[in-house]
């Protein structure tokens, strides 16, 4: 009798798990194919998910997250938000299993689910898709390797879970995070391929949410650390194009708020491109002056000319594919980052931005620029304040 008993629960337990989480032969059925000639995105987006909870992290918001390129920069601040509206987030990562153990601690207990997988094996994508009802791709690189392209990573990897979302049957939303300035007549790889993703996004998900946030700020950023590394290392700090190129740079919570808010929005910002640049317009010049003042050192600049720049960082991209060895990361001299800063990067006039979503975005001056602190020389408290005291005139 006690067996009979145990089966039933068992075979019990499992219908409702079945009811909560689809298997995935339910996704990838055999009428798979008549799924693929029309968008499978709910017209309403996630906002009539059943939600349980007073909306904090051990609340239930029903959103079942598959963040692709959660490990990066962005990443960990977008899993924070979701797992902070208490989502599910899968985390597919390709790398050690170091790579996410910090978006862990971010959720409650089994909110943050880690999934091994392979951006090459379709199998492995759609076993990740497989109990998600959204999909966040984020996936993106500022330099090659010999093993990924520009093309790769932010066009076909796009395109392919656009291509598998679309045949899926469930996924409620599609977010592709894309990059300020993304034009098919860009003079920067970058920049073309995430244009071309787009495109291939709307085309199989014409309800897709394109963001396109300007270069990011943040604690783990790649501009500031990498300007006031360079500046603490060599004191000077080389100006690309001797700095003229105009940015608009966004705080990186301010993309992740932005993120979230369009889950949360009943699906009014479905289909629609935004771009999310911060509230004051810099020079380069201008944001490396800001740089120099929180770290307390006296601004020296070394001009380089873009021919010259690009024929500095023009070895690395010839020799990337030919010697048998991996080639060093570029530092202060991308090639396409020297490329994209040949033209001015900032919100368009008749763009949807941060005003569109609800959300006041933050001045860099200030809280988001803290991180900066550390490389004072003094300590965060005090700093070198030669540059406080001394007047341009008087110094040697």
């Amino acid at each position: 009798m006690q067996n009979i008993t145990r089966r039933l629960g068992h075979q019990s337990s499992i219908s409702s798990l079945k009811c909560i989480y689809p298997i995935s032969h339910h996704h990838y059925g055999s009428n798979h194919e008549q799924r693929l000639r029309v968008s499978t995105l709910a017209p309403k987006g996630v906002g009539h998910l059943v939600r349980k909870g007073t909306g904090g992290r051990s609340s239930v918001s029903g959103i079942v997250a598959a963040v692709f390129g959660a490990t990066g920069f962005l990443g960990r601040y977008a899993v924070q938000q979701l797992a902070k509206m208490g989502s599910q987030v899968l985390v597919p990562f390709r790398g050690s299993e170091d790579c996410h153990r910090h978006l862990k601690l971010m959720g409650d207990l089994g909110q943050i689910v880690p999934m091994k997988y392979n951006p090459r094996d379709e199998n492995s994508i759609k076993a990740v898709l497989a109990k998600a009802n959204v999909v966040i791709n984020l996936i993106g690189r500022d330099h090659e390797t010999r093993n990924f392209s520009f093309e790769e990573v932010h066009h076909h990897m796009a395109e392919q879970l656009a291509l598998i979302s679309k045949e899926h049957g469930g996924i409620k939303r599609f977010i592709q995070v894309s990059c300020l300035g993304a034009s098919p007549s860009s003079p920067s790889r970058v920049l073309r391929a995430k244009a071309a993703a787009e495109e291939a996004i709307l085309r199989e998900l014409p309800e897709a949410t394109i963001l396109r946030p300007a270069v990011m700020v943040g604690t783990e950023d790649r501009i500031l650390n990498r300007w006031a590394h360079c500046a603490k290392k060599y004191n000077f700090l080389p100006l690309i194009g001797g700095g003229r190129t105009k940015i608009q740079p966004v705080y990186v919570v301010d993309v992740a708020a932005a993120l979230t808010t369009t889950l949360k929005d009943n699906g009014t910002s479905m289909g629609k491109i935004y771009e999310l640049g911060g509230p004051d317009i810099f020079t380069v010049h201008e944001l490396a002056d800001l740089m120099f003042d929180t770290i307390r050192e006296w601004p020296r600049y070394v001009k380089v000319p873009f021919p010259i720049a690009k024929a500095i960082a023009a070895p690395r991209e010839i020799l990337l594919n030919k010697v048998p060895f991996p080639v060093p990361t570029p530092n202060m001299f991308n090639l396409d980052e020297i490329h994209s800063l040949t033209t001015d990067t900032v919100v368009s006039n008749d763009a949807l931005t941060f005003n569109d979503l609800g959300i006041v975005p933050h001045k860099l001056a200030g809280y988001p620029i803290e991180f900066l602190l550390s490389y004072r020389k003094g300590g965060p408290q005090f700093g070198s304040t030669v540059s406080e005291k001394v007047s341009p005139d008087a110094w040697p």
